[in-house]
């Protein structure tokens, strides 16, 4: 169940932070920060962590426990995984989460769009959660809490984020297919996706439907798939076609027709 957090005051401290893992989540949140009020200090993996008020471990899931092992006792203890569960920060006891529901690509490529805003779940003991909730709003971030199974938090972000992303790869080869310059693909299709997203998020996936499962026009859907066929993308782009199309058809509404 998700359930937005109580805001903290308005006049909150700066903060003292130990950032662990110079990956390209670390080096935004550095970008992020700089010339603010917070003291941060950044630590590559395998240096020796600092005693800190709040230390916040971005490296990968599976180096968190053995980063968590390293951390000088007494301070809260964050991890920036979507999937871990709070046990890899044992034996420490004020623990938590701060996971930005976004992508971050380093930002040396861009950070993300002040306009799209990044969600951030949070988790964890209530003096982390606390924590956590500060470093999101100090980062302009919007927190939410996750306290249900962070698997499925993580398969959802994984779907909407990872599979957009080879979505638009299949979208491509298919778009390629026609006589499209291979290149000019993606820049072609993400408007598109980009405003289908958009009016998902503002009306509700089922009534931003639209294309010819929305219209039930199956006529159109069987050329859809017997093109593919001809084109030998059956088995890859056909594949994905079929199952995102049981899923539109689950999604349709009954009133469309």
């Amino acid at each position: 169940m998700l359930a937005h957090p109580p805001a903290p005051p308005d006049a909150a401290p700066p903060l003292d932070l130990v950032l662990v893992g110079p990956g390209r989540l670390g080096r935004s949140v550095v970008a992020l920060l700089a010339g603010g009020p917070h003291r941060l200090r950044m630590v590559g993996r395998g240096d020796r962590i600092p005693a800190a008020p709040l230390t916040w471990l971005t490296v990968p899931d599976r180096e968190i426990a053995a980063a968590a092992a390293l951390v000088p006792p007494g301070g809260i203890l964050l991890h920036a995984s979507g999937a871990a569960d709070l046990g890899v920060l044992a034996p420490h006891a004020e623990t938590g989460s701060l996971h930005p529901l976004m992508s971050f690509p380093g930002p040396e490529l861009g950070l993300p769009d002040p306009r799209f805003g990044v969600p951030a779940a949070i988790a964890g003991s209530p003096r982390a959660r606390s924590a956590a909730l500060a470093l999101a709003q100090a980062l302009g971030w919007t927190p939410f809490s996750v306290d249900g199974d962070r698997r499925l938090y993580h398969a959802a972000a994984v779907l909407a984020g990872n599979f957009a992303t080879a979505l638009l790869a299949e979208a491509t080869r298919c778009l390629a297919a026609a006589g499209v310059p291979e290149a000019q693909a993606p820049a072609l299709l993400a408007p598109l996706a980009l405003a289908s997203i958009q009016n998902a998020a503002q009306v509700g996936p089922a009534r931003a439907l639209t294309g010819p499962v929305a219209r039930g026009d199956h006529a159109v859907i069987a050329g859809h798939q017997q093109a593919l066929t001809e084109a030998g993308l059956d088995a890859e782009v056909g594949v994905t076609y079929r199952a995102l199309l049981e899923a539109a058809l689950r999604l349709r509404s009954p009133q469309s027709d």
